[in-house]
């Protein structure tokens, strides 16, 4: 018997690797059929499924990457431990709610609170401001006027001509003995420009520091590498807390391509004034024991009193991977679906997941005023796109949806329902914040916030082209193709 030729060879060895090819792929199909959908949503599996059965090997390899939106182990365990903590030292410290509550406010804030959240407190007052340098400006003259320590927590924290008075006023607290901690989100700071300058000219303050969320495999730290803290606030001596949309950098975020097209942020920051701060502080002490092991003691020094005609009542909600229910989205949908009157949204990034979307034109349908103000234009191509595919359907609902005019990005992240209850804080309304970022959202019951807020929304009107549906179906085929692609990807954001 004469032995194969090499030709034959090669060929048996290909229809080899060929039938392990075909075994494999399918393999994989048929297993992500099985696991995939798993505690999963089915528009989440879905995208995941297609990536998958188009691409299998890659498809899975993302899976394996950013398939979970789970912590790592430890840091779930010290999750629960700390919001336990919380929950417990904050028991019957509620505050009588300065004006009558509506009906339908005590079962949201009893949602809250059993979800994680720490308690409605009342006897606040608040400073809204919108101008971008003068809340950093603001922040700055509040750590100058520390006397026992600064929190401060970023998603993004850069020193920049803009911040760097910022960062001179924690170097001045710490001198003249000011306890100061900052914590900034690892990838957030690393992708940042100039983060080395940054993290020396952070050093050179002396405050303690430290990463949230690092992905530094070497040192045993890592989880999947796009779960973040995306959480902006600050806390001074317990009684002032700041909190809202803004990061600590430059309008610009000192981008060549924004500088070039001439982008600036606009933001929204919330001063908080009374025992609310405390709440807010609560929730860095959570971030902190996460990211250092130490757990700070409640601050028993000072005791923290209603400030003069302070008529605000408020609640810290957290949210996050660290925590077993969507905290934000339960309580964005609560809240829409209570409203009466109106319900007018800001996101600069609004990709709802099907709950969200259904309420919101569920209100609108029902003859509610309903108003969503998003940007003309976008600086997250995929999201951007994601967020028009859902134009159309808003609009035949009857929402009324403003662009906010470029060069200008709205980041400001707030809504308002009816007269009476305001949400502001760091959440997107998009399943990246809902699912996968720590957030911190603050619900705040007072018509004299809502009332700023209105003020706020007239400007942001003022400043925005009104987008009709005979405008939007103008569009040509190409764009509206590619909306609906991106919108596929955004599931699995």
């Amino acid at each position: 018997m004469n032995p194969p030729s090499g030709g034959d060879f090669w060929s048996a060895v290909a229809v080899t690797w060929s039938i392990v090819v075909v075994v494999v792929d399918w393999t994989i199909r048929v297993l992500a059929l099985i696991y995939v959908p798993r505690n999963r949503r089915p528009q989440t599996a879905l995208a995941w499924l297609l990536l998958i059965m188009f691409a299998p090997v890659p498809g899975i390899v993302l899976l394996g990457l950013f398939g979970s939106r789970r912590l790592p182990r430890r840091r779930r365990r010290k999750q629960r431990e700390i919001n336990e903590f919380i929950l417990d030292a904050s028991r019957g410290v509620e505050v009588e709610p300065v004006t009558p509550w509506p009906d339908w406010l005590p079962p949201i804030v009893e949602l809250n609170r059993t979800l994680g959240a720490m308690p409605m407190i009342g006897g606040n007052v608040t400073n809204v401001v919108t101008d971008y340098e003068r809340s950093i400006e603001e922040m700055t003259d509040a750590v100058r006027a520390a006397r026992r320590f600064v929190h401060a927590e970023f998603y993004i924290l850069a020193w920049d001509t803009t911040t760097a008075p910022f960062f001179a006023a924690l170097a001045d607290a710490v001198a003249r003995g000011v306890t100061v901690r900052v914590l900034l989100d690892h990838i957030a700071t690393v992708r940042s420009a100039h983060w080395r300058r940054t993290i020396r000219k952070l050093s050179e303050t002396g405050a303690q520091w430290e990463f949230m969320l690092p992905v530094q495999p070497w040192r045993g730290r890592f989880q999947r590498i796009d779960l973040r803290n995306h959480r902006k606030l600050l806390v001074i001596d317990n009684t002032i807390g700041f909190t809202g949309s803004q990061n600590m950098i430059d309008a610009s975020y000192n981008k060549r391509g924004n500088i070039r097209r001439h982008l600036q942020w606009k933001d929204l920051m919330v001063r908080f004034e009374g025992p609310i701060a405390a709440g807010i502080n609560a929730l860095f002490i959570t971030d902190w024991y996460s990211e250092t092991d130490e757990l700070l003691a409640p601050d028993d020094e000072q005791v923290v009193t209603a400030p003069a005609a302070a008529t605000l009542d408020c609640q810290v909600v957290p949210s996050g991977p660290g925590f077993e229910g969507e905290n934000n989205l339960r309580l964005f949908n609560a809240l829409v679906y209570a409203a009466k009157e109106r319900v007018i949204l800001v996101s600069p990034y609004f990709v709802p997941d099907d709950s969200m979307l259904y309420a919101i034109t569920t209100a609108a349908q029902s003859g509610l005023e309903v108003q969503l103000f998003v940007s003309e234009i976008g600086d997250q191509p995929v999201v951007y796109h994601a967020q028009r595919s859902y134009y159309e359907q808003l609009l035949r609902a009857g929402v009324r949806i403003f662009l906010y005019r470029a060069p200008t990005l709205l980041h400001a992240k707030h809504f308002t329902i009816d007269d009476q209850v305001a949400v502001i804080g760091s959440s997107n309304m998009d399943m990246r914040s809902f699912s996968l970022n720590l957030e911190i959202s603050v619900m705040v019951h007072g018509t004299a916030f809502v009332k700023r807020l209105r003020e706020v929304e007239a400007d942001y009107r003022a400043a925005s082209t009104e987008l009709t549906l005979e405008d939007w179906l103008k569009q040509p085929r190409p764009a509206r193709t590619l909306d609906s692609l991106a919108r596929l990807t955004a599931t699995v954001q």
